[in-house]
């Protein structure tokens, strides 16, 4: 197999994996619904992911970083994916909580209009233009592992995994590690870092898992809410 078909290969198995990925908040989206309201949920993780599937739909394109038709597809699915998800939010939310979705995508539309417009118009090779979009993109990544970094830091001091589910944190190392080997066929800097570092923060959950599954009491119903939601990069 050549080095052009084992990439597609790979990038197909990516887009598999991260469809599921992108899926996998369905459940917490059918108990707002139910609920009529959005509960203890946070709208952080959707819109932050918004962002972050806009920002990489852009460096897949041709005129960025061309022969990336595979992020950009998934990546355009997970945009379209958010944006529905982040509507549900802002229909059970309160006046608050729809203030705040507003302003950060108006915050979201504006800064990647810029991105947009300063990369076409400022750079103009396909290097520079996957250097400035690809280190943009690797920022907001690190940005994003904050969400299951607080996750992480609940699971130590309760002792406990329930609010951070087993199959969520191996299907984010799996598409981690799918997208690292993606990235080295050719070698891609700008999509191996923050896939690296992703399979580095599932590992640890996983870790953590195995260490406070003992000790978690999985019939304790209180009220703290928390959900650990990765971004899945190409």
């Amino acid at each position: 197999m050549d080095q052009n078909a084992m990439r597609t290969l790979v990038g197909i198995l990516g887009n598999i994996i991260s469809l599921v990925l992108f899926l996998s908040p369905i459940p917490t989206f059918m108990r707002i619904i139910k609920a009529k309201s959005v509960q203890a949920f946070k709208p952080d993780p959707y819109v932050a992911t918004i962002l972050n599937c806009a920002l990489w739909m852009f460096y897949g394109l041709p005129i960025v970083h061309p022969n990336s038709m595979l992020v950009i597809t998934i990546n355009g699915a997970g945009l379209s994916i958010e944006v529905v998800f982040i509507t549900i939010f802002f229909m059970y939310s309160t006046w608050g909580g729809r203030k705040k979705i507003i302003i950060i995508m108006l915050f979201e539309v504006v800064f990647t209009a810029a991105v947009v417009v300063i990369t076409l118009m400022c750079f103009h090779t396909y290097q520079s233009r996957s250097m400035i979009v690809g280190m943009i993109a690797i920022v907001f990544n690190i940005l994003m592992y904050a969400a299951p970094l607080t996750v992480m830091k609940m699971v130590i001091k309760t002792k406990s995994v329930k609010y951070m589910p087993f199959t969520l944190s191996l299907a984010s190392f799996v598409n981690s590690i799918v997208w690292c080997g993606y990235a080295l066929i050719p070698f891609d800097p700008y999509m191996f870092v923050p896939n690296a570092l992703g399979s580095v923060s599932s590992i640890i959950q996983l870790v953590l898992y195995a260490t406070y599954y003992g000790t978690t009491n999985w019939d304790d119903d209180d009220d703290e809410q928390s959900e650990v939601q990765m971004a899945s990069k190409p």
